[in-house]
């Protein structure tokens, strides 16, 4: 589902698209006509984690994907928190394990999802207890894993190569099987 800001956050007028001088030259942005007040659209900052546990990697299901998609685990990072926080909290959340340490593998692009993708890789240790956000999980060696043509794929193969391990992305007829579905509206239950 696609969401747009059309009204003033300030004082509730629609928004218009507006055209003003800006640093760098003349910009058309939504804007509200009575008070000025301007939606700057910002990329949002989503945090990503490949997550180890003795030696192997976590890869995840969302239970609204199709059931051969597996990926890192994701969440927004909140106010008040660093990105460092941000990763264990969403680690311990999703998965029920302890971060015992983060380092950061890059920032990426998901220009579909207007995001900013900042990605981790972390030592986490504990038993998996998935949230109910979550309904499959897998484990697998380095020399296993796949990546795929997105944001966190090009993240997962960034640490991939930092481990020695030249990576493997999906063909792009494996990739179309493995998200076969996602962009469906959901079944109605019987």
């Amino acid at each position: 589902m696609h969401y747009e800001t059309r009204f003033c956050t300030h004082c509730g007028t629609p928004l218009q698209w507006i055209t003003q001088a800006e640093d760098g030259g003349d910009k058309a942005r939504l804007r509200c006509p009575a008070c000025g007040w301007t939606h700057w659209n910002n990329p949002t900052p989503v945090l990503a984690a490949i997550v180890e546990v003795d030696g192997k990697v976590l890869l995840a299901r969302n239970a609204a994907w199709p059931v051969k998609m597996f990926a890192l685990i994701t969440g927004f990072m909140e106010a008040g928190e660093s990105p460092q926080e941000g990763i264990a909290r969403e680690v311990k959340e999703e998965t029920n394990l302890d971060v015992q340490a983060a380092t950061l593998v890059g920032a990426y692009e998901f220009l579909r999802m207007n995001q900013v993708i900042i990605a981790y890789h972390v030592v986490a240790t504990g038993e998996v207890r998935l949230s109910p956000e979550l309904v499959d999980y897998r484990m697998y060696d380095l020399h296993e894993l796949k990546c795929w043509p997105a944001g966190t794929g090009y993240a997962l193969a960034d640490w991939l190569r930092t481990r020695g391990h030249e990576p493997v992305f999906f063909t792009a007829e494996e990739n179309e099987e493995r998200r076969r579905g996602l962009n469906l509206p959901p079944q109605a239950k019987d």
